[in-house]
């Protein structure tokens, strides 16, 4: 991408002799490029020729994005030199002109932003606006070749209509707003279907998602939040409520040492399968986040809590990486370890203190386990059960603290359960992830700092010399090329640490693993990623999954990923990737949306809206760290976040990121750089203004 300091370099149009960096960044592009003014007015009606007016500011991200795919090919450029006048304009030296053209905009296609780009008579009339355009077509975006294509065409031979229409855009080439919006079959209309899907299966009485045995599926949940937030349909979250509080007092959660077991062979959450896998503590902590993130409600907010204690706990190696499970049983019974008797309660905690707990958390006589042992559950809220014990609430939650805390200390006696101790790295990304998502919410330095040294392990100890993931460490040896879910599992966990410790080297190493993965997994023949690739045994078959069960699809993932690196950098090829991604696998998606639910995740980041948003500033600065923290009380699950600094690490993102290289603080200010659907928004030096820009 073109800088102002790019100016002498090579060729240059008649932009080289203006004074504002905006226009100096397109000095050296193949487009003739001329300032506003009579010159290229006459030039126009000279020639007979339409006018393409492209209006931006120096720090646009979108404004770069479409300079480096458009106005520096040179394809784009002999069509605008040959059939178009060209005038480039800086918006922040001419806001006459940009008020005029962005109300044009705004009327026409019912928003605006930068870059603004105009079609319009030598007369100055406009009858095409929009804001950025892809270089060719996607996502149901018309491409700007198309574009300037059939525009010329219209010109000659059909001038009237031209000329009619300069009050408005015509029909034939202004796509409509779901068009805007759909990628073929994979559409905003998939993710109705998705949502009736899934709220058909839903259980109305106990949550959850179809009948017995009942699985924890944090991906519909997630993608429950999203659906809300797009519709502010208020089932939606009255589903992802229900469910979550559900769970949280049920049985499938260890209502002792914490964390949630692998599923309910009920309907009612009770009586689980007691064994407790690592991904399933990843994905349910990032949706009681997100929960958290969308109501405020702070009982959510103590599950993703409970659930990293757990974890920091009993499954983080010393040296960094998080252990894969814990299994069922213990002492050849299933369960053994985590259920009890009224007795052995009282026994541990008293006659009085044994008797409350029994009775709070269903400890029965008669139990609801084998051996008339009872499986610690909830049965009654925290406020319905001090009602009816006539305590107040506090004191209630203080006397069941310490008799909890008391009880833990007694089952570590007992014979655990066997921990699987091996590390993986699909499983361990999806953790750093969690952790990371948790830091930026909750703010505990505990949660970043355990993302950090599994991110750290991982990098160090379980990659070949060339830096090819490998699939497992334990006791010192690491075996297996990597598969597509460790790739995709990772880049999601590093892209989550760096929005979290905006620490350049995450960013790096994301970016790098990404594009190791296209090599190494993408089907250049069908589209999608395999799930082996190069240096994986051969075998009869390849598999290509994008089915989100347990655990979701390393496709769905890379979908993600690749749509949120390409705002994060500009890369628009892996917006392109994420699309031909979909492409692949549409009927399957289309016809059993809800069996893809994570897919549908990325999808919704596809259809948009979505946001990238810079923070230009010192990140030791309170003034900088409460921007950060506005971005981060919001539910922004369709966001991108990058903190440019300066110095090394600001240098660092430049080289990843180049639209963010003039994205600095003004008036020694930390500045918020905000782009939504492709257009930029005015900087923002307020948090007040942040927050009512994000809202």
């Amino acid at each position: 991408m073109y800088s102002a300091d790019d100016k002498t370099k090579g060729a240059s149009n008649r932009l080289i002799d203006e004074k504002s960096p905006y226009l100096l960044q397109h000095a050296g592009n193949p487009v003739d490029w001329y300032p506003w003014g009579e010159e290229a007015f006459q030039k126009a009606k000279k020639e007979d020729k339409p006018i393409f007016l492209s209006i931006g500011y120096a720090t646009c991200h979108w404004c770069h994005v479409m300079a480096h795919e458009s106005f520096e090919d040179k394809e784009v450029a002999r069509l605008l030199n040959k059939y178009y006048v060209a005038i480039k304009v800086d918006r922040e030296e001419r806001p006459d002109v940009d008020k005029i053209y962005m109300l044009v905009c705004q009327s026409l296609t019912g928003r605006g932003g930068w870059p603004l780009s105009i079609f319009m008579t030598p007369e100055r009339k406009p009858f095409f606006a929009g804001t950025y355009f892809p270089k060719v077509s996607r996502m149901g975006m018309p491409g700007f070749i198309d574009i300037l294509k059939e525009i010329s065409t219209m010109w000659q031979n059909d001038r009237p209509r031209i000329v009619k229409s300069s009050e408005a855009v015509t029909g034939a080439i202004q796509p409509s707003r779901d068009s805007d919006r759909s990628v073929d079959a994979v559409s905003i209309e998939t993710l109705k279907r998705g949502y009736a899907q899934v709220a058909r299966a839903f259980d109305p009485k106990w949550g959850g998602f179809g009948a017995a045995p009942k699985f924890p599926t944090p991906h519909h949940l997630t993608f429950l939040l999203r659906w809300h937030k797009r519709t502010g349909d208020a089932m939606a979250l009255e589903m992802v409520e229900k469910t979550l509080d559900a769970m949280r007092r049920g049985g499938i959660f260890d209502q002792i040492g914490f964390g949630f077991h692998r599923y309910s062979v009920d309907e009612k959450w009770l009586v689980p399968h007691f064994e407790k896998m690592l991904y399933d503590q990843a994905l349910l902590a990032m949706a009681y986040t997100e929960a958290y993130e969308a109501t405020g409600k702070v009982t959510f907010s103590r599950v993703a809590r409970e659930i990293f204690t757990y974890v920091l706990r009993d499954m983080t190696a010393p040296m960094g990486g998080f252990y894969c499970a814990e299994d069922a049983d213990s002492e050849g019974k299933e369960g053994l370890f985590y259920v009890w008797t009224p007795q052995e309660v009282k026994e541990a905690l008293g006659e009085e203190l044994g008797d409350i707990f029994c009775r709070f958390y269903g400890i029965t006589e008669a139990g609801n386990f084998e051996e008339g042992r009872s499986i610690p559950h909830i049965p009654v809220s925290l406020e319905t059960f001090a009602a009816k014990e006539g305590m107040e609430l506090t004191r209630l939650e203080g006397v069941l603290k310490g008799a909890k805390d008391r009880f833990y200390e007694v089952r570590k006696r007992r014979v655990h359960p066997l921990k699987d101790d091996k590390i993986l790295t699909s499983w361990n990304g999806l953790m750093i992830a969690a952790f990371a998502k948790g830091y930026q919410v909750f703010g505990e330095q505990a949660y970043a700092d355990a993302a950090r040294r599994a991110a750290g392990f991982i990098l160090k100890n379980i990659r070949t010399p060339d830096g090819r993931l490998l699939r497992r460490y334990r006791q010192g040896d690491a075996a297996y090329p990597g598969y597509l879910d460790d790739y995709a599992f990772l880049v999601w966990g590093l892209i989550e640490l760096y929005e979290a410790t905006f620490e350049v080297s995450y960013l790096e190493e994301a970016i790098a693993l990404n594009e190791a993965m296209i090599d190494i997994f993408w089907d250049e023949q069908g589209g999608g990623l395999c799930f082996t690739g190069k240096g994986n045994e051969p075998l009869i078959s390849r598999s290509k999954d994008i089915y989100d069960g347990a655990l979701p699809s390393g496709n769905s993932i890379a979908a993600l990923n690749f749509l949120r690196l390409s705002r994060m950098t500009g890369n628009v090829n892996l917006e392109q990737r994420a699309e031909k991604l979909t492409r692949a696998f549409s009927t399957q998606i289309t016809e059993q949306p809800m069996a893809y639910t994570q897919l549908l995740v990325a999808l919704d980041f596809m259809v948009g809206p979505s946001q990238e948003i810079v923070i230009a500033g010192d990140p030791g600065l309170e003034s900088t760290r409460a921007m950060i923290n506005a971005v981060r009380r919001k539910f922004l699950p369709n966001k991108v976040l990058l903190l440019r600094p300066d110095g090394g690490e600001g240098k660092k993102l430049a080289t990843m990121s180049p639209f963010v290289e003039s994205m600095v603080p003004i008036k020694d200010q930390p500045t918020v750089y905000v782009c939504e659907q492709y257009a930029c928004q005015t900087p923002i030096k307020d948090v007040g203004q942040l927050e009512s820009a994000l809202d």
